[in-house]
């Protein structure tokens, strides 16, 4: 990943990471500032496991930003894969866009955030999310303790769900960003294939529909994606991968109810994607104890 373009008649174009505890709102933030949803989103923390990337155009500015996963105390070897590719991404980008939740401070994961952009050389900017849900003395008093902490380039407070103060968080981006030409086509919104966010879209609907344990025990693949021909339906295959027999019982549902709900809210939000008919096709099986197996968390793209 290249940060540095060679600049041009003052057009500003650089690699932004959103970092921050889990359930911070990232990638609402993410999908609100592009006007399109490209990193699916949940109540539950760690709903994003990988590095989601996407492209703001503005006149005169293209924004690259990089949704990592929540930066957390990790227990385990998937949660500590997850840590990894977050803070990973930080020697690759011009800027950090750190995001907190001012209605619900999270500190083990704050000060763990604070220790590691201590070495971080460039700018930092702190967005406090969720301000429609407290006080202003109460953001007052958050910004005082944010200050405190480290030395921020800006700070921002913002809603990312009600959209509140997004320009203003853009333009302190923009400041920030070096000179250089757009990176990616004025067309590009992502540099995801298809089939990633197909697989996304259906791991949300299971982190949405069902309850306890059996989202941080999914992992989802998509195993046939057929475009052809353009008048049909896309076919699509997609293996939800478990970590024991008792939870495929969940998944499945009383007669298969639970599956094809599953199924139902994950191919609606497919065919808007596609912008065409999809006929998907929902496969689970058990892969055991995946989670902490190394060379399973290899083959799902957790390195």
């Amino acid at each position: 990943m290249s940060t540095t373009p060679h600049s041009s008649d003052g057009h500003r174009s650089g690699f932004v990471a959103i970092v921050g505890p889990p359930n911070a709102g990232k990638s609402t933030l993410l999908n609100r500032l592009l006007g399109q949803k490209i990193s699916i989103t949940s109540t539950k923390p760690q709903t994003t496991r990988d590095r989601i990337l996407g492209v703001l155009h503005r006149p005169g500015a293209q924004v690259v930003f990089i949704d990592t996963p929540g930066i957390h105390p990790a227990r385990g070897p998937l949660n500590a894969r997850i840590v990894d590719a977050a803070l990973g991404v930080l020697p690759e980008v011009d800027l950090a866009l750190c995001l907190v939740d001012a209605a619900d401070p999270d500190p083990p994961s704050e000060a763990l955030l604070v220790e590691r952009l201590a070495g971080f050389a460039r700018p930092v900017v702190l967005a406090l999310n969720k301000i429609d849900l407290v006080t202003k003395s109460t953001l007052l008093d958050c910004i005082q303790s944010w200050s405190r902490r480290r030395a921020f380039d800006a700070i921002v407070p913002i809603s990312a769900s009600q959209g509140l103060q997004l320009d203003a968080l853009v333009d302190a981006l923009l400041a920030r960003l070096p000179e250089g030409p757009p990176f990616y086509p004025e067309d590009t919104l992502t540099d995801r294939p298809l089939r990633f966010l197909v697989a996304e879209i259906v791991r949300e609907k299971v982190f949405r529909l069902t309850g306890a344990e059996i989202p941080y025990a999914t992992a989802v693949t998509v195993e046939a994606f057929q475009e052809e021909p353009a008048d049909a339906p896309v076919r699509i295959h997609v293996a939800i991968h478990l970590e024991r027999d008792s939870q495929k019982g969940i998944v499945i549902g009383q007669g298969g109810r639970k599956l094809k709900q599953i199924g139902a809210a994950a191919r609606q939000e497919i065919e808007s994607l596609l912008e065409r008919r999809v006929f998907l096709k929902l496969f689970v099986r058990v892969q055991k104890n995946w989670t902490r197996d190394t060379r399973a968390l290899r083959n799902f793209g957790y390195e």
